[in-house]
């Protein structure tokens, strides 16, 4: 689960594919927002997925104790996330078996290091591609972990993570691919990880703190 494997990138939006530009080896990536609605009474609690918190709120009028990571979706199992990644991107196909060739065997190795307690892989239209969803028993743990990867690479290159990692929920962390893929995992209510010190969140984007030291969480994706 290095994060060179693990990060998006487009070839024109990130470096993860975007998630979607490249080959199988790109990384993350996150698409058009279908946000929930005003909640009402007897609505879904805002923060689960079936009334995520998005750019601050459920349409940007949350109230103030449901925002940051607090405010991201919960999921609770594998087949609420594919469900939440599915019904905002090309993901198709849930595959959950170690020895499905989808997975990245890299993942495998870094499984108990980062937090992880079960993986997914679906497909998409483009079949060099695929989109990889993780649960989380431990945020803090992943997030430290991903940071740490990422700190490996900057004696190589300083830019690594510039344009972000992963997106994430409260339990679980995706890694998409493709441009329209990214953006609509992201604009439905989860936020970009990331830890590069380099990076500094636009004025008018979301900018949340992270579970560690050194990293943050934003829904701005960069070029």
């Amino acid at each position: 689960m290095r994060s060179k494997a693990m990060l998006a990138t487009t070839a024109a939006l990130l470096v993860l594919t975007a998630c979607g530009g490249g080959g199988p080896e790109t990384g993350p990536g996150f698409g058009p927002g279908q946000g929930a609605g005003q909640a009402g009474a007897g609505d879904p609690a805002e923060g689960t997925l079936e009334n995520p918190t998005r750019n601050g709120g459920v349409n940007g009028a949350a109230p103030d104790d449901a925002t940051g990571f607090a405010g991201l979706p919960v999921a609770g199992s594998m087949k609420a996330a594919y469900d939440f990644v599915a019904g905002n991107s090309d993901c198709e196909d849930l595959g959950t078996n170690p020895n499905d060739e989808r997975f990245y065997p890299q993942d495998a190795e870094m499984d108990a290091d980062w937090g992880v307690t079960e993986r997914g892989v679906c497909s998409t239209g483009n079949s060099d591609q695929r989109t990889r969803i993780f649960m989380v028993g431990d945020m803090e743990k992943f997030q430290a972990a991903y940071k740490s990867d990422l700190y490996k690479e900057f004696g190589d290159d300083p830019t690594a993570g510039l344009n972000g990692g992963f997106a994430v929920a409260q339990d679980f962390a995706v890694v998409a691919v493709g441009d329209d893929d990214v953006r609509g995992v992201i604009g439905s209510g989860l936020l970009v990880l990331n830890c590069n010190p380099s990076f500094a969140v636009p004025s008018g984007y979301q900018k949340e703190k992270a579970l560690v030291e050194g990293c943050v969480l934003t829904d701005f994706l960069g070029d």
